[in-house]
This record gives structure tokens, sequence and C-alpha cells, in this order.
């Protein structure tokens, strides 16, 4: 109950009268293997893609742990990424990267569900005093290099892909999709086979053509330069094209631009395909005008990748987004008052992993399902929720100790309403409660 730190895990499942040392030494010892942990997760994600198409599809961000203590391994004063575009806030917290695959039942146009499979602890560099040595600051500088964001995420991509190979998928390709700090030279140029790139770029970023084998001189690795993202976009001589994905609840018609073969000088030699999105207009309301976001710029390392695979693969990102959310808000990740650095690493990375074991329980066919109150409006397409699944967990787990039916639970109070003995408030204040 409460803030979900492992005091309140172990009060939660009745141990708060026992010895509670082997818990916390479970974390700041390193008792628990996270890769062989998250192993079994990849490992049950894949096995039920394996018919439906021969890519896997990830997507990779970070995120920030808020904290309060100043004793916290990791933590430092970083800039808020929900603060307001005119004003760079600060908090004081840890970061974090995760990679999720793609959950999906076939290769139509729909909506997958994102199972977080990889979650790392990405701490700074303590920065040395300013009355330092030199070559203090010089191995600062050093570990500056090794601890940025897209060093780990380039290191991380390329564990999964090892991993993907241990598994017997070389053949699948490894689709993985970024955001723009991704999109970047060490994440481009540091990548192994099999694995495809889909990353936002800058609107006037230089591009250039392949360069022709009759140039005189020395080999060129970049051709004719092209124009920029913004005025491909402008131009009438690009035409659009019409491709189906699914997005926000339901499918959509996305107009593009595609130019493939291009090069850009984040990516050396290799071959890439530009792909441009016209925003979609929307309503605030029904009687108010049409709105329109900023179009959207992606390039893709694979310049034969389909485009409505390439299309509908960056917009199943939005997942590890809504991963996120869930993560911190319904099972309180980042929450535990921990300090080493081994326990700041091992209890985000388990909470993480009880959130995909959740998640994956509800790809089971049948799943049954609590009575919804009345009130609650749900799409007849949509799946059951997360609140759904940690509700039908507490009933499944907390039923023989309260000692209730809970098939006749919405009709307790009726039955019991001309006895003496009322059903008592608190059992369903106990399941409506959170973790």
């Amino acid at each position: 109950m409460g803030r979900s730190t492992i005091t309140g895990w172990l009060v939660s499942s009745g141990l708060q009268f026992k010895d509670w040392s082997s818990n916390y030494k479970l974390f700041s010892q390193n008792r628990i293997n996270n890769d062989t942990l998250f192993s079994v997760i990849r490992q049950e994600v894949v096995k039920i893609n394996s018919h439906q198409d021969q890519n896997i599809y990830a997507h990779m961000d970070d995120t920030l742990f808020r904290k309060t203590g100043k004793n916290v391994s990791g933590a430092k004063w970083m800039r808020d990424p929900l603060g307001p575009p005119f004003q760079a806030n600060l908090v004081w917290g840890q970061r974090f990267l995760q990679i999720s695959l793609s959950l999906y039942k076939n290769q139509a146009v729909l909506q997958s569900k994102s199972i977080p499979i990889d979650l790392v602890h990405c701490p700074l560099p303590v920065k040395p005093k300013k009355e330092s040595d030199e070559t203090k600051l010089i191995e600062y500088k050093e570990q500056q290099k090794k601890m940025k964001l897209s060093k780990i995420g380039s290191e991380r991509i390329n564990h999964l892909r090892e991993n993907l190979n241990d598994d017997g998928h070389n053949s699948r390709q490894l689709v993985v999709s970024v955001d723009g700090s991704y999109t970047n030279e060490t994440v481009l140029k540091n990548m192994c086979d099999n694995i495809i790139i889909i990353g936002r770029i800058r609107k006037d970023a230089k591009l250039f053509q392949i360069p022709t084998s009759n140039e005189i001189g020395r080999k060129r690795i970049y051709g004719k330069p092209l124009p920029t993202p913004e005025e491909i976009r402008q131009s009438n001589e690009y035409q659009w094209q019409e491709v189906q994905a699914w997005a926000c609840g339901k499918e959509h018609t996305f107009n593009v631009k595609v130019l493939p073969n291009v090069r850009w000088r984040k990516s050396g030699d290799k071959n890439l395909q530009l792909v441009i999105i016209r925003p979609v207009g929307y309503k605030l309301t029904k009687t108010s005008r049409i709105n329109y976001r900023d179009p959207i710029y992606l390039i893709c390392t694979n310049p034969e990748l389909n485009i409505n695979k390439l299309l509908q693969a960056y917009l199943w990102r939005w997942g590890i987004e809504v991963n996120f959310k869930e993560q911190k808000t319904f099972l309180g990740c980042g929450q535990a008052q921990v300090r080493t650095p081994e326990s700041c690493q091992n209890v985000p990375a388990f909470h993480t992993a009880v959130y995909s074991i959740l998640q994956l329980a509800s790809n089971v066919e049948n799943l049954s399902e609590l009575p919804r109150p009345k009130w609650y409006k749900k799409e007849k397409t949509s799946g059951p929720t997360t609140g759904d699944l940690i509700n039908q967990f507490k009933a499944a787990t907390w039923a023989e100790n309260i000692s209730i039916d809970y098939e006749n639970f919405v009709n307790l109070e009726r039955l019991q309403r001309s006895r003496k003995n009322y059903a008592n408030p608190s059992v369903s204040a106990a399941i409506y409660c959170r973790n």
C-alpha cells in the first residue's frame, strides 16, 4: 500500500514480522541477474511474434526518475523533460535507458503492445573540484564520453542483437525506432549486422546522393548535395503517396514522401532512406477549426525496407512512452528508497521485469476479467488495461485470505442488505487501492 518501496512490498506480502535482511541483500549484493531475468521475457515475446514477421521491432528511449535524497547513487541535477519549452527547469533525479519489444498478433494494421526487455542505470560522472589536478579532469572527460546516453544506447542495441543471435534468430533483422537524440554518429556508425535504425532528423539536415563510379579522382563517399528535408517537403518534384498505419486508437491514412538511396555525414558510407510524413489534421472539438502538428522527417538505415512496415514500426514507438508512464504511476518504479549503486540498478530493473511479466500475462486467450463499474466505458476492440491486470492479480492473490467469492462480488451488498451483517466496505477499498 502507498509508495512502492521495499518496505511497502514486505508489508503488502504480510512479511513485516519476519526477518527482512535477505530481501534488501537481494538487490544490494547483486544476488539477482537482470540479464537472465529479462532473457525469459525477451524469448517469450520473440516466440509469440515468430510466425508473424521476420523482423523484430524494438524501441529505445531514456527516462528520468525523480529523487529527493542527495546521497542517492547517480542522482544529479538534470533538465526536466516535462518542463515548458520557454523555461528549462531542473530536477534532481536519475536517468535510465530502456528498450522495449513490440508484441502484436499479426502483420495487419493494428496497435501493438510494448514489452520492456532491458533497463539500465546511466549515471553521470562526478565532476572534480576546481582545485583538483589535471589528471582527474582528463579522467572526468573520458568518463563523460563513455557515459553518454548515445554511447550506452549503441552498446545496448548491439547487446540485444548478440542475445538474439544466441537465441537462434541470426536471420531475423532487428528494427529499432529511436528519437532524434539517438539519430547521431555514435549510434549509426557503430551498429552490428542485421540492425535497422529508424530515427528522426532535423528539417535542415544536409543530405547527398550516392556518388557515381565514373567520377575522376579518389573514391568519393558523398555525391551531389540534395535539397534539405524541408525543401523536399515543399517541392512539387517529389510526389506524395498514401500509406495506411495504426495510430491513436484507429487506422489512419498518412501522406508520405520517400527518397531512397541518400547519404548523410552522420552515417558515413551507409545508404539511407528518407521519409517525410505530412501532419494529420485534428480537431479539439467538433466545431473547432482543424489544427496540424509539425511534419516528421525520418531516416532508415535500410533503403529497401517497406514503407508500410517502416511507418508502422515508428508509430509503435509510442508504446515505450506508455511503458514509462505505467511503470511510474501504476507500479511506482523509481520510488524505492535505495542509495547504493547496485540497488539503484537492480530495484528498478526488477520492477520493470515484473511489469513486463504482467503485460505478457494479458496475452493469454480467454483471460477472465472482473466486472467493471457501470460508469466505466470501454471500447470493444481494446484489451485489458494495466489497471485491470493489477486488479485481477489482487483478486487472485487476496481472494483466499479475504474469504470472499468474486464471482458474486457485485451482488454481495444486495444479498446482505436485509441481514444484520453488512458487507465490509474495507474489502472494496482494499481492492481499489493501488500497490
